[in-house]
């Protein structure tokens, strides 16, 4: 229901904002600029997204088949079900949904969102077949679904290459602002949930798995800090990160051998449900990246980032984290966009100024929640999102306030 205002309202509110530009300020070419972005959108969003996601979504749906073969999910399960049973009551001890989430989660730890999607498609679908209500989300799938776009990340890769790139004196410096602001919208993501599920944090068991994890971030942190220099970073980053990817597949293939599954044909059924699922979210995709790009061209977001550079000048502080802020305002919208404005604050500000590094922490603080919402929803049929939205947004500005704050700390 959220989803389907919040729809309406980029519609309404881009026409509004074109009409005014057109009767007021003459603005002659705002409706052609806003019909080539449909036009153009609506292409890429099957050409650019969809389809391409059709072979990863084949490869990697085909490589968990197999890995269920084997076995290798359901012995994931049983080690991270303590955790994740009083993270999601409703999901049955050893289901293989648990597994596919740590899979999912996993992939997004190392920076991986091409292996990310793909995995989290397929635990929404189990997460789905325990739902009783299936154009309502459950708690599981909201739990799941704000965790994931928390995007709690360990290896940036991509924002330290773009850095490197344009030239940063040391692409790497934005490695420990990422992980902290991220982080901190993960928990925060999870704690609102919990709050709305009436699910206690406080078990030893729950406890117990968020120190661990804490700790090996900051066990990563200090690593990567005290060890390597920021050459060593970036690639090892890559290394780990791609031989760990790689990795999966192989240990899922032998385990299946060992069990005498036959390879090859698993993986080709489970590549037959990547092109279905693919075929089945262009709607959505559609839908959503259309409302966003109106959004953004009629130039809405820009006043709004406006309206916040006179809000916070009024208090007579330090403003400059206002210039970072389209990144931060189109990160929940549209990843590719976030990344777009992270180039064009770089080069406008230069890579190494406290704006294109905080525009950089921005889009390492979290995941694109509209985006993932729709997209992951709309493969399983839900209609109504409940408070998936509200509790991801929350964890979003909590990822937001602590890339400002971590930022200053870091870069004054």
């Amino acid at each position: 229901m959220a989803l389907n205002y919040i729809w309406i309202s980029f519609f309404v509110i881009s026409f509004i904002v074109a009409l005014i530009k057109l009767i007021v300020f003459g603005d002659t070419e705002i409706f052609q600029k806003l019909v080539e972005g449909l036009f153009d959108t609506t292409k890429s969003s099957v050409m650019d997204i969809a389809l391409p996601l059709i072979g990863t979504m084949g490869l990697w749906l085909g490589i968990m088949r197999i890995g269920e073969k084997a076995g290798a999910i359901n012995f994931l399960s049983r080690i991270v079900g303590p955790f994740f049973h009083r993270l999601f009551p409703e999901v049955p001890k050893d289901h293989p949904a648990t597994g596919q989430m740590m899979m999912n989660f996993s992939a997004n730890l190392l920076g991986l969102d091409n292996a990310a999607t793909p995995l989290g498609l397929k635990a929404m679908g189990s997460l789905q077949e325990l739902n009783p209500s299936k154009e309502r989300a459950s708690n599981a799938q909201i739990m799941f679904l704000v965790l994931h776009t928390s995007g709690l990340t360990i290896l940036p890769i991509s924002i330290i290459a773009q850095r490197a790139i344009l030239g940063a004196s040391d692409p790497t410096d934005i490695f420990i602002p990422c992980i902290i602001a991220t982080y901190v919208a993960t928990v925060v993501g999870m704690i609102v949930v919990a709050i709305w599920q009436r699910i206690n944090l406080f078990q030893p068991v729950v406890m117990a798995w968020l120190i661990g994890l804490t700790s090996f971030i900051a066990f990563i942190v200090w690593y990567f800090t005290s060890y390597l220099d920021k050459d060593q970073i970036s690639m090892v980053s890559k290394v780990a990160s791609n031989l760990l990817l790689l990795s999966i597949p192989v240990i899922f293939i032998l385990g299946a051998v060992r069990k005498k599954v036959d390879v090859f044909q698993t993986f080709i059924e489970g590549a037959v449900g990547g092109f279905e699922t693919s075929v089945k979210i262009i709607p959505y995709l559609i839908a959503m990246l259309a409302a966003i790009s109106l959004f953004r061209n009629c130039g809405a977001l820009g006043y709004i980032v406006d309206g916040f550079k006179f809000v916070f000048s009024q208090f007579n502080i330090d403003t400059r984290f206002t210039d970072a802020l389209p990144v931060a305002f189109l990160k929940p919208l549209s990843g590719s966009g976030a990344k777009a404005m992270m180039i064009e604050t770089m080069k406008t500000f230069n890579p190494d100024s406290f704006v294109g590094r905080l525009a950089c922490v921005f889009n390492g603080s979290a995941d694109t929640t509209f985006y993932i919402v729709a997209l992951y929803f709309g493969s399983v049929g839900i209609k109504n999102s409940r408070y998936a939205i509200t509790a991801g947004l929350i964890a979003d500005l909590a990822g937001v306030i602590a890339a400002i704050l971590i930022s200053y700390l870091f870069f004054g």
